[in-house]
């Protein structure tokens, strides 16, 4: 019975781990279901609307400054900007898949 309890835990935390991490091929998905693709290029260095995310990951800050981090990028999407970003309402699955592919640009 303990065993089966241990195995129990063990899957749900890695699933619960799984999910913060965000999967990248689904963050694909919400990034062309979501107006990011209209406003951000992510193949090239050419802004559009908004900046390029090419690399986003690897850049030190972001335009406005502030440094590039998981939780800076999803507080910036999830509130927008007061140079024309718009805030985008996620669910949390959505909003980790969506960093997990913007990290591999």
């Amino acid at each position: 019975m303990k065993r089966l309890l241990w195995v129990v835990c063990v899957v749900g935390l890695s699933t619960l781990w799984a999910q913060k991490e965000g999967d990248a091929a689904k963050g694909k998905e919400v990034f062309e279901g979501q107006p990011c693709a209209a406003c951000h290029s992510i193949d090239s260095d050419e802004a559009k609307a908004g900046p390029s995310l090419k690399g986003v990951f690897k850049r030190d800050k972001m335009k406005n400054g502030t440094k590039i981090t998981e939780e800076s990028v999803k507080k910036i999407i999830k509130e927008g900007s007061d140079k024309g970003m718009p805030a985008t309402e996620l669910p949390d699955e959505d909003l980790n898949n969506l960093v997990a592919f913007l990290k591999t640009l």
